[in-house]
């Protein structure tokens, strides 16, 4: 039976998962059905979209996993429920994590502006640098899936647990051993984050700098140009902080094995590692001009449909 801090911890993961889906729903929608109509996409649209639909699904896989947690807390610990979960897992985040680290890079060398040689060199193959990296983070993602998979079939093997349920001291060693490998997975992570804040810090650097010029050769401080690197900075740093609280999140549902209170420490880690998916899509959208205007007028559409059907007389 549920207690009260497992229905307070369903509750706020719903609550999440809902604003989640309405966010990166949205996203997807808008994306897909310009794609549909105009039969094209623009590089960013493409990996905006994609990223979405992982996030939709990385929300699915969270969601599901924080039921089982507190409804079949038992299956959730060992067994074939807890090993697929991890291998959706793994792959959905990973994908999630280079999606955006995809886009992290296309913007960077799309906005920013060096001298470097090679930074010039990128920036004039930018788009093929991107699918490059596209191909790279499905492949790595599947990678990361796989290698779980196999760690699953040998300890499903020789612990036994297709059938038999017999629990010895080899199997506990294997046990930890499969923990301590989940917990190394994290290290697939490393590479994106890396490339993630090295393009988000240049990005930021560079905005910075551009609207410091601006200001300078500006009479006035709000000028339009300097308010809208303004804004695109705000939202850059958002994104930072979110990716970062991400990854820390995620670390510390990985290594719940190991540490206090193994349940609590799990809802806690899943409930932080749910705000990114869940907000990042409302950062996205109010940063980008399409999707926000698009967002406003649905809005006001809705407004609108509510203050007429409000006036009309009541008819049985």
């Amino acid at each position: 039976m549920a207690g009260l801090t497992e229905w307070v911890f369903l509750v706020l993961s719903a609550t999440q998962f809902f604003l989640g889906m309405l966010g990166n729903g949205f996203i997807g929608v808008v994306n897909g059905s310009g794609w549909f109509k105009s039969k094209r996409i623009s590089l960013s649209d493409f990996i905006t979209t994609n990223l979405a639909l992982s996030r939709i699904a990385l929300l699915w896989i969270l969601m599901s996993d924080a039921v089982i947690l507190v409804f079949f807390p038992k299956a959730h610990d060992e067994g074939v429920i807890m090993q697929v979960i991890d291998i959706f897992w793994a792959f959905t985040n990973h994908l999630s994590i280079w999606l955006a680290t995809c886009l992290g890079v296309f913007y960077c060398l799309k906005i920013t502006s060096f001298s470097h040689p090679t930074f010039l060199w990128l920036k004039w193959r930018v788009n093929s640098v991107v699918v490059w990296m596209l191909l790279a983070a499905l492949l790595l993602s599947c990678g990361s899936a796989v290698s779980l998979i196999h760690n699953f079939k040998v300890y499903s093997a020789l612990c036994g647990i297709d059938g038999t349920g017999n629990v010895t001291e080899h199997c506990r060693k294997l046990t930890n051993e499969y923990q301590v490998t989940h917990v190394l997975g994290t290290l697939w992570n490393l590479p994106p984050l890396i490339m993630c804040l090295a393009s988000y810090i240049v990005l930021i650097l560079s905005l910075g700098r551009h609207g410091r010029r601006m200001q300078h050769n500006s009479a006035s401080s709000s000028d339009a140009s300097t308010e809208a690197h303004k804004r695109a900075t705000k939202m850059m740093l958002s994104f930072l902080f979110l990716f970062l609280l991400y990854f820390l999140a995620f670390l510390i549902t990985t290594s719940s094995y190991f540490l206090p209170g193994t349940k609590m420490t799990q809802m806690i880690g899943e409930l932080i590692t749910m705000i990114y998916p869940a907000s990042h899509s409302f950062v996205f959208i109010l940063g980008n001009s399409k999707l926000k205007q698009t967002f406003v007028e649905m809005l006001w559409c809705e407004s609108g449909r509510l203050k007429s059907g409000s006036k009309r007389p009541f008819s049985p």
